[in-house]
C-alpha cells in the first residue's frame, strides 16, 4: 500500500515536472531533459507554470547583473543584462510585441491584422514600439539601480514572474484567434482551467510578500485595470488573442511594474528592502 502511494506520488511529481519543462522550453532557450514529452494538450496544462518560468529567468538575470556589476558601472551592467534576457528567451516576448504592433497598427480588418502578425518581417510600428519599450525599460532599471541594488534585483524577479502571470491569465479571458489558413499558427496554450489560472497567479504574486501593502495594492490595481483594458482592446481589434498578444501583454505588464516601483521611489514613499517585507 505504501509502495503504491509512493509510486503514485512519484508519477504525479514527474507529470508536473514535465509540464514545467515544457513551459520552460517554450519560453526560453534553456536546455530541458530529453525525456520531456510534448503535445498540444500538455502545452495547455503547462500554462500554470508560465510565471514559474519567470522565476528562473528572473534569478538568472539578477545573477548576471550581480556578475557584471562587480567590475562595470550599473548602467552598462543593466544593458548587458538586457542582452542576456534577449538571449535567454530568444526575444520571444519582444517579437510578439512587435508583431502585434505591426498587425494592429498597420491594417484595418481582422483578417489583414492577423496575416501581418504572422509575417516574420518587422515594420515601422513594430520597430518604433520595440525601440521605445527597450529604452524605457533600460531607463527604469537604471533608476531602480541608482536607489539600491536590492530594489533592482527584487524588482527584476517580481517583474519577470508577475508579468507572465498577467499575460498568461488572458488565456482564460478570451478566445484564441489565428489567421484563416492556420498554416503559420504558432503552438500555443489555448485553454485554461480555474486551477491552472489559480496556480499561475499564486506563483506570479509570490514576490509581493517582500513589499509593503501600499505597493502591493497599487501594483495589483494598476495591473488589473491594464488587463481589463487590454482585453477590451484586443477583443475590439481582432476578436480575441494570439501568442503575439500574450507576448505583448507580458512586455507591457513588465513596464507597468517597473514604472509603478520607480514612481514610489521618486516620491520617497517606498524605501528599504528586507526579507521579512518591504517597509513603506
Amino acid at each position: 500500500m505504501i509502495a503504491e502511494a509512493r509510486e503514485s506520488l512519484k508519477e504525479k511529481v514527474k507529470t508536473q515536472l514535465n509540464l514545467f519543462y515544457l513551459a520552460l522550453s517554450f519560453f526560453t532557450r534553456l536546455p530541458v531533459p530529453k525525456t520531456m514529452h510534448y503535445s498540444e494538450s500538455l502545452l495547455n496544462k503547462a500554462n500554470r507554470y508560465f510565471s514559474l518560468v519567470g522565476l528562473v529567468t528572473g534569478l538568472l538575470l539578477a545573477l548576471s547583473y550581480l556578475t557584471f556589476s562587480t567590475f562595470l558601472p550599473a548602467n552598462i551592467s543593466i544593458l548587458l543584462m538586457m542582452g542576456v534576457s534577449l538571449l535567454l528567451t530568444g526575444a520571444f516576448h519582444e517579437d510578439g510585441l512587435a508583431d502585434m504592433a505591426d498587425g494592429i497598427g498597420g491594417a484595418f480588418t481582422i483578417e489583414k491584422r492577423l496575416t501581418i502578425m504572422k509575417d516574420s518581417r518587422i515594420g515601422t510600428y513594430g520597430a518604433v514600439t520595440l525601440i521605445i519599450t527597450l529604452l524605457l525599460k533600460f531607463t527604469l532599471l537604471v533608476e531602480l539601480a541608482n536607489q539600491d541594488s536590492n530594489h533592482l534585483l527584487l524588482a527584476i524577479v517580481l517583474a519577470e514572474m508577475l508579468s507572465r502571470a498577467i499575460a498568461g491569465s488572458l488565456i482564460s479571458a478570451m478566445p484564441y484567434v489565428s489567421d484563416i489558413e492556420q498554416s503559420k499558427s504558432k503552438p500555443l496554450a489555448q485553454a485554461q482551467s480555474f486551477s491552472e489560472l489559480a496556480t499561475l497567479l499564486l506563483i506570479g504574486v509570490a514576490p509581493l510578500i517582500f513589499y509593503s501593502s501600499e505597493v502591493i495594492f497599487s501594483l495589483l490595481s494598476i495591473l488589473f485595470i491594464f488587463r481589463w483594458l487590454f482585453k477590451q482592446w484586443l477583443m475590439s481589434k481582432i476578436g480575441g488573442f494570439t501568442g503575439d498578444c500574450l507576448g505583448a501583454g507580458q512586455q507591457i505588464s513588465e513596464l507597468i511594474i517597473y514604472l509603478t516601483l520607480v514612481s514610489y521611489l521618486s516620491n520617497n514613499t517606498y524605501t528599504g528592502l528586507n526579507f521579512s517585507g518591504v517597509s513603506g
